[in-house]
């Protein structure tokens, strides 16, 4: 099954704060609408850019983008 991450950019002296706060909020949701996420977390990209992210089935793309709103998707290794 193809997997595919969708990502929140977070740019500015607190992004890698904010990707971290934003990833638990990910991590709450999954919990409380029984999500079938591959993984949940955030990644620093620079100093002054930084995203969270959620990987899921393809198949549920349109899915979790209606109700998430990521900001791009890529796909997953």
């Amino acid at each position: 099954m193809e997997k595919v991450k969708l990502i929140w950019d977070f740019r500015g002296a607190a992004a890698s704060q904010t990707a971290v706060h934003h990833a638990k909020h990910l991590t709450e949701f999954a919990a409380a609408e029984h999500a079938n996420f591959y993984e949940i977390g955030s990644e620093n990209v620079s100093e002054f850019h930084s995203l969270a992210f959620v990987i899921v089935q393809r198949d549920e793309i349109l899915k979790y983008r209606d109700i998430l709103k990521p900001h791009r998707a890529v796909l997953a290794d």
